[in-house]
């Protein structure tokens, strides 16, 4: 079931999305998820992002809440970079980089939409050539789709000049809905590898192997056994906001809150994911009159390798004139029976 509710704002509508399993409140400003609820062992229907309460709150929004990311999320270096010979300057939003798109990333443009079905909402936008910098008129289509106890988002691109892009989705989890931090939950991500940052957040290009280290979730973990070692790159971070190279091409970051019985499994088509346990939220008031301090929900941003335009001639952000940019990233809830020791 879909329903939309008009804004004060002219053409940007919220849209409810709504099945068995899951309720899911959209905005086309920005395809952004505003609302996200899930059952807990006991049946409780709750809201397990963190978000504001009305679409023009976002317009201040500085912590990217539940958007889509593009066109390259994470930071380009300097924001520059090389494109068969060209050199592109990009906007300097994140000093000395540029972050998540800039100023006018797609977290901040309106996307026209239609209902394809009653658990089925695509949502298109035309970013134009030199917008923040960027080569080529780039036509986005992200695709919203409830299956049964998953959400499905679908991104798909093409350009008429070679440019590069890197789309994921910005949403904030905390499966306790946010009765506590994220600090108690579990995390499990298939990843052999994770890469290093510099002082400013910046993939360095160095990658290094997770064993002995707070990054080695390849078993469950308790994120607070992680998060709290002093390991130079958490220090660096404040915490984990890292790029993860996967191992495994399905079901490859697992959380769970073992109070509440909620679990999530994120699987997608792209090589990685940047984890990040929102270590820089700063007191800011959100739905439900709630204060967002950090560690108080954890991101699981799936891309392709941060800055990777800068660190490889091969890189996979690279889309070619006339080729179509293709990637899945679904979002699966379930319950656990018993809350283990």
């Amino acid at each position: 079931m879909i329903d939309i509710n008009n804004t004060k704002t002219k053409n940007i509508d919220i849209i409810h999305m709504k099945n068995e399993y899951l309720e899911v409140v959209v905005t086309n400003y920005g395809c952004t998820i505003m609302k996200f609820f899930c059952m807990d062992k006991e049946g409780q229907f709750e809201d397990v992002v963190l978000g504001y309460e009305t679409v023009e709150q976002y317009f201040q929004c500085d912590a990217y809440l539940g958007g889509v990311i593009g066109r390259v999320a994470n930071r380009i270096d300097q924001g520059t970079f090389t494109l068969d010979g060209k050199t592109y300057k990009l906007e300097i939003n994140n000093p000395p980089n540029h972050l998540h798109g800039g100023n006018s990333g797609f977290n901040n443009q309106i996307f026209d939409y239609k209902i394809i079905d009653d658990v089925t909402v695509q949502f298109v936008y035309l970013s134009k050539d030199k917008e923040e910098g960027y080569p080529g008129n780039l036509q986005l289509t992200v695709t919203y789709r409830l299956e049964n106890n998953r959400l499905v988002i679908k991104y798909n691109a093409t350009s008429d000049k070679d440019t590069i892009i890197n789309v994921t989705n910005h949403s904030y989890f905390n499966l306790s809905a946010k009765k506590e931090n994220i600090l108690d939950h579990y995390l499990q991500v298939k990843a052999d590898e994770f890469a290093c940052i510099d002082k400013n957040g910046l993939p360095t290009g160095w990658i290094e192997d997770v064993t002995r280290t707070p990054f080695d979730f390849r078993e469950e973990t308790r994120i607070l056994d992680s998060i709290e070692l002093p390991h130079p790159q958490v220090v660096l971070a404040k915490g984990i906001d890292h790029p993860f190279l996967f191992n495994s091409d399905t079901n490859q970051i697992t959380l769970t809150d073992r109070k509440s019985g909620r679990r999530l499994v994120v699987s997608t088509t792209l090589p990685g994911a940047q984890i990040y346990t929102a270590n820089y939220l700063e007191g800011k008031i959100g739905k439900y009159k709630q204060k967002y301090n950090p560690r108080d929900a954890i991101c699981l941003e799936t891309q392709f390798l941060p800055n990777e335009i800068n660190i490889r001639e091969d890189a996979e952000m690279i889309l070619r004139k006339g080729k179509t940019y293709e990637s899945m990233t679904s979002y699966c809830f379930d319950v656990i029976e018993d809350e283990k020791s």
